[in-house]
């Protein structure tokens, strides 16, 4: 089997959250692949099966290979206690996935979250390339469904977001519905409301950066302008 990406440890005693059993998620999702694998996912299984009561997920990952995400995603989804999710550092791409299905969702304050459209790499020709490219559509469908399902935000929403490449700290997840709670935080600051929450468009920067260097064309001479309409004007009389 390849190496694990994950790990389980029981609680000596339940933690704030009740949980017996702390699992930590870090590094990449499936260092080779989890999809058509027997044997990862069906270890995965048995050791989330391997007692009972409430867990704790933290997450610290890059992302990695979608369809492990899915599948873990399910299992938690389908684990017939509560998942409490803490985002130590990074939940990105596939990560964010997984988040999604927390019971509760919880971010460290210097904690991101980022989520965007799926990727593949292709090879063949038109007809594979269009065989790719409906994949994809359905593989992103399929994640906005579990962003809609916490986030309650529109499917428009989520789609604009994926495709912006969008980063959130943890304010800012939590504003869109993404994180419930934010960690360590005694309480909001009296002047919450006027600090300013971090969304990261890797899209809106390129444009941006690209509207500057796309040459601007030169605005008409207005006093030649005038000068010949002058002249024309003469002329014509």
């Amino acid at each position: 089997m390849r190496r694990k990406f994950w790990n389980w440890v029981r609680n000596e005693t339940p933690d704030s959250f009740g949980s017996e059993r702390t699992l930590y998620l870090n590094g990449e999702i499936s260092d080779e692949t989890w999809f058509g694998d027997e044997v990862t996912p069906k270890l995965f299984k048995e050791e989330l099966d391997d007692g009972e009561g409430n867990i704790t997920l933290w997450i610290n990952s890059p992302g990695g290979d979608v369809f492990a995400a899915a599948s873990i995603y399910n299992m938690l989804m389908d684990y017939p206690y509560d998942v409490t999710v803490k985002i130590d550092a990074l939940a990105a791409s596939a990560a964010s996935v997984i988040a999604m299905a927390g019971t509760k969702v919880c971010m460290s304050p210097v904690a991101m979250l980022m989520i965007h459209n799926p990727m593949t790499v292709a090879i063949g020709d038109s007809s594979e390339m269009k065989k790719a490219i409906d994949m994809l559509s359905e593989v992103k469908e399929s994640i906005v469904n579990a962003y809609e399902i916490k986030t309650s935000l529109s499917r428009r929403k989520i789609s604009q977001l994926m495709d912006a490449e969008t980063w959130m700290n943890a304010k800012e997840a939590k504003k869109l519905g993404f994180a419930d709670e934010i960690l360590f935080a005694d309480g909001e600051s009296p002047n919450s409301e006027e600090e300013p929450e971090m969304l990261f468009s890797r899209k809106a920067v390129t444009d941006s950066l690209l509207s500057k260097l796309t040459p601007k064309k030169a605005a008409a001479p207005t006093i030649a302008v005038d000068s010949l309409k002058k002249r024309l004007a003469l002329l014509s009389h």
